[in-house]
C-alpha cells in the first residue's frame, strides 16, 4: 500500500448518530474519524468477501458449550474429522466445571467453512457461537 493515494470525500450525518460514531472512536481509541471510517470500510469489504463462495479464507470458529450436553462432544469431533482438510488448529479451555471455550483455526473456501461453523454453531449444547474470517491474498 506504500503508492496508495489518499482521497478525501465528504460524509453527510445525522447529529446523533454522529455524536454515538464519535463516542466510539473514543472508546476505540482511534486517533480520528477517518481511522474509524477506514476500519468499517475494510470490515464491510471482508464480509463482503464471505459471499463470494469460492473465495479462500482462513478464519475462527469460536464455540462456548457446556461440555456435559448429550453427545455434543462427539459430535464435535466427527464434524471435526470430517472437516479435518479445513481445519488448522483446535484450542480448548476449561472455563469453569461445566463450561468450555473451543477455538477453531480454518482455512479453505467460504462456503464450505460457512457451512462448517452453521454447523457446528447450531448444535444442541453450544450456547454461543461465532464465525470470523478474513479472505487471503488480494
Amino acid at each position: 500500500m506504500a503508492d496508495s493515494v489518499l482521497r478525501r470525500f465528504g460524509v453527510s450525518m445525522d447529529e446523533e448518530l454522529l455524536r454515538k460514531f464519535d463516542e466510539l472512536i473514543k472508546k476505540r481509541k482511534y486517533e480520528n474519524r477517518s481511522e474509524a471510517v477506514r476500519d468499517l470500510v475494510r470490515d464491510a469489504l471482508v464480509r463482503q468477501s464471505w459471499e463470494e463462495e469460492e473465495a479462500i479464507v482462513a478464519g475462527s470458529i469460536l464455540l462456548f458449550y457446556r461440555h456435559q450436553h448429550g453427545d455434543l462432544l462427539e459430535e464435535l469431533t466427527e464434524l471435526q474429522h470430517d472437516a479435518h482438510e479445513m481445519i488448522l488448529a483446535t484450542t480448548h479451555f476449561h472455563l469453569d466445571h461445566d463450561n468450555c471455550l473451543e477455538i477453531i483455526v480454518v482455512r479453505g473456501r467460504a462456503k464450505e467453512i460457512r457451512a462448517l461453523s452453521d454447523r457446528m454453531i447450531s448444535l444442541k449444547g453450544v450456547d454461543y457461537g461465532k464465525f470470523t474470517v478474513a479472505p487471503i491474498g488480494d
